[in-house]
């Protein structure tokens, strides 16, 4: 029998940091046969957040970050509705609870924090601040020092398709876009933002 795990406990940092840890807040079942990972409604990948970014900067030191954030914009946001269309269904959610839960999950999955700090779904607006980016910590790690640019551009296409999709499932016309306009990784930056509008 497997040894219980404390709810929360505390992690000593290279840096001599004490860190509060808990086990993660989402379901997580596996299947049997096939060994896939799922959470609420959709399958999931579980894999190194190293192995993540050092493929996305990769494809970044290809292509560009220019056109690498074209790309993810897209993907992003087709995603997104596609993911909080079927967390809707599954939870019963509405309105504004699916962006939250959307929100909350990303921030359960290690992304980073996202907070809210503005929502309007019948305007197509929203404001959110990025706190703990896994992005703008393997930036750092790699560079010892900020980058000086956004490197959390991949999240920009789901705040868009999230919103999208709530203000559809309520039959309202309006749809958006969103642009980040802050990083951490940039000097004199602590957070990140991203801003969504009407287009």
């Amino acid at each position: 029998m497997p040894p219980k795990m404390n709810k929360h406990s505390e992690t000593v940092t290279a840096k001599g940091k004490i860190m509060g840890t808990h086990a993660p807040e989402m379901p997580i079942e596996v299947d049997d046969e096939t060994g896939v990972w799922n959470t609420d409604a959709l399958p999931m990948l579980y894999v190194p957040r190293h192995f993540f970014v050092n493929n996305h900067m990769g494809i970044e030191a290809e292509i560009g970050a220019e056109r690498y954030a074209e790309i993810l914009y897209k993907a992003g946001y087709k995603s997104a509705y596609f993911w909080c269309e079927k967390e809707a269904e599954l939870h019963g959610f509405t309105g504004d609870e699916v962006w939250h839960h959307y929100l909350k999950r990303l921030s359960q999955r290690g992304w980073g924090l996202f907070i809210t700090e503005a929502l309007n779904v019948a305007e197509g607006t929203a404001r959110v601040r990025l706190e703990n980016s896994a992005f703008v910590y393997h930036y750092l790690q790699e560079h010892g020092a900020k980058v000086n640019r956004k490197v959390d551009y991949m999240f920009t296409g789901w705040f868009a398709g999230a919103l999208d999709q709530v203000a559809a499932s309520q039959g309202l016309a309006v749809r958006s876009q969103a642009i980040q306009t802050q990083s951490a990784a940039e000097e004199g930056c602590d957070v990140g933002y991203f801003s969504v509008s009407p287009r």
